[in-house]
């Protein structure tokens, strides 16, 4: 067996060689500090390039492109393209004005009608950006765009800090695999399912990146962590499996994020179909008492220490420690006799003795699903199905393609990810307007309570007024969204994201990550440096 494994690893790191020789990487100079060139091994590649207005960007910076307002290292939201900007009083209209003299990495200016573009576009394209709120834009000038809503939006601020402005001029079908734009760096080359290269972009109106050229791998955390150690990776994306060993020059970087793993139960009875046919609703999830005895059974700090190898914290809702996480939903877990009591008062009792509590001719048990490709996702399943079978609960957990749990997510449960900088999610996973919306709230969870405070959120005219009925929607004292309330969830734990990063390498302060499609640990590329 040790023979065969180390004829793997040999394999992994030749495979690595090869990728490598596509962009020109010397190894000799790899190991000088002074360097302007980066190779960063990371896993994620967007399947469907990176057009702004399709999603791209939407998970950490878009790099390529920039955007009207962006989050500082405190999440804080700040000007980027715009030099100004300002909400009328009844919050349905937004000013922004653009900063002076910005180029595309083209070197044509851009305007007022590059922003009018892009977000017709992306209304245009009904993508992941949801903009049937706005109503109108008009340029004012070269430099002014004014944004009209239907109705007031706290949350429209979050599409001007994610969506990247593209070129009207250069857009087309091809945008999306030769992307331009205004942002840090101008794209090179992209050779799919291996590499992205990219060049500092001289036009560029914010602080110039040190490094002149970054070169993206996309490689299996394990092939990462392999050509981490043979030196052919200044920065490397590796599983928490691997933190324990140590790569000569390299250091690890813990990185703390919102990147959350949990179970989604379906929240209706059992009976109902999908236009697709797929059935929908759990006669067993259905009951509150199932949902919370999962909760109260299941020991995320022992989560965390046995399977993340305490690269992670507990998880209670989709956006812990943000500034709209109500931290009153903090549970107290591990506590199999008070989820067995939770069982016990709705009247689930073990009446034929074999362990699996029962409700009349209703037993205790159900599926749960999670991508069959996903080892991590199947060591939380298996965990978590081991800590409530004590409580009188069967969890039966099997591994799927994303095709087989598209068509099954409605009736069984899912182990699923999610974790943004917006508050825009949350609304996502629980509002009843999103039930059975692709991945969306697909346990058809609804509460009219709860709904009103979102929309109460959504329709705040500043964003302190906002979170606090976000706060409201998780836990207002009576019922919520989150686990003290309705418990259509029960989140496991946050991924802490592990990086490799050469001993003199300084990547500034990272910001807490969002979910790990996109490059966020790229959001402050431009603070990157050589430590002498």
């Amino acid at each position: 067996m040790e023979k065969k494994a180390s004829i793997v690893i040999l394999l992994i790191i030749m495979l690595c060689s090869l990728l490598l020789a596509g962009c020109a990487a010397d190894n000799r100079e790899s190991d000088k500090p002074n360097k302007d060139e980066l190779i960063l091994a990371i896993s994620s590649e967007p399947e469907s390039g990176f057009d702004p207005t399709t999603g791209w960007g939407r998970y950490g910076s878009p790099l390529f492109q920039s955007t009207l307002l962006k989050r500082d290292d405190e999440l804080k939201i700040v000007n980027d393209l715009a030099d100004e900007y300002e909400v009328n009083k009844d919050g349905t209209q937004w000013t922004v004005k653009l900063r002076p003299n910005v180029k595309f990495s083209d070197g044509t200016p851009l305007t007022a009608e590059d922003v009018i573009f892009t977000f017709d576009t992306a209304a245009n394209n009904g993508s992941a950006i949801d903009l049937t709120n706005l109503q109108s834009m008009e340029a004012s000038g070269d430099d002014t765009v004014i944004f009209t809503l239907k109705e007031p939006d706290s949350t429209f601020i979050t599409h001007l800090v994610s969506t990247g402005i593209v070129p009207k001029h250069a857009y087309g079908e091809n945008y999306a695999e030769h992307p331009i734009g205004s942002g840090p760096y101008k794209f090179v080359q992209w050779d799919k399912g291996q590499q992205v290269i990219v060049e500092a972009n001289p036009d560029y109106y914010g602080a110039k990146p040190f490094f002149r050229k970054l070169t993206f791998l996309f490689l299996s955390e394990d092939a990462a962590f392999a050509a981490a150690k043979a030196g052919k990776a200044d920065v490397a994306y590796i599983p928490s499996a691997y933190s324990k060993q140590t790569v000569p020059g390299m250091r690890l970087e813990d990185i703390k994020t919102v990147d959350n793993r949990g179970i989604q139960f379906p929240y209706v009875p059992s009976g109902g179909q999908t236009d697709d046919g797929n059935p929908i609703g759990n006669d067993v999830t259905a009951d509150i008492a199932i949902r919370k005895a999962v909760n109260t059974a299941i020991d995320r700090k022992a989560l965390v220490e046995g399977i993340l190898e305490g690269y992670g914290t507990p998880a209670y809702s989709a956006n812990d420690e943000l500034p709209w996480w109500n931290d009153q939903t903090v549970l107290k877990d591990a506590d199999i006799d008070e989820a067995k009591k939770i069982l016990n008062d709705a009247g689930w009792k073990d009446a034929d003795g074999d362990g699996i509590v029962e409700k009349g001719a209703l037993k205790a048990e159900f599926s749960m699903i999670y991508p069959s490709s996903d080892v991590l996702r199947q060591s939380l399943a298996l965990a978590a199905a081991d800590m409530v079978l004590p409580a009188g609960i069967r969890i039966k957990v099997e591994g799927k393609s994303w095709d087989d749990i598209g068509k099954r997510m409605h009736a069984d449960a899912v182990l699923f990810g999610w974790g943004s900088h917006d508050p825009l999610e949350m609304y996502n996973l629980y509002s009843s307007s999103y039930r059975g919306m692709e991945y969306y709230n697909a346990g058809y969870y609804s509460n009219p309570v709860v709904d009103d405070w979102m929309s109460k959120a959504l329709r705040a005219t500043n964003e302190e007024e906002a979170m606090g009925y976000w706060k409201k929607s998780q836990w207002d004292g009576k019922t919520g969204l989150s686990g003290l309330g309705d418990a259509p969830w029960a989140w496991l734990v946050n991924i802490d994201h592990l990086y490799l990063v050469k001993d003199k390498l300084n990547i500034g302060k990272q910001r807490i990550q969002p979910h790990g499609h996109g490059w966020p640990i790229a959001d402050n590329i431009e603070q990157w440096k050589w430590d002498e």
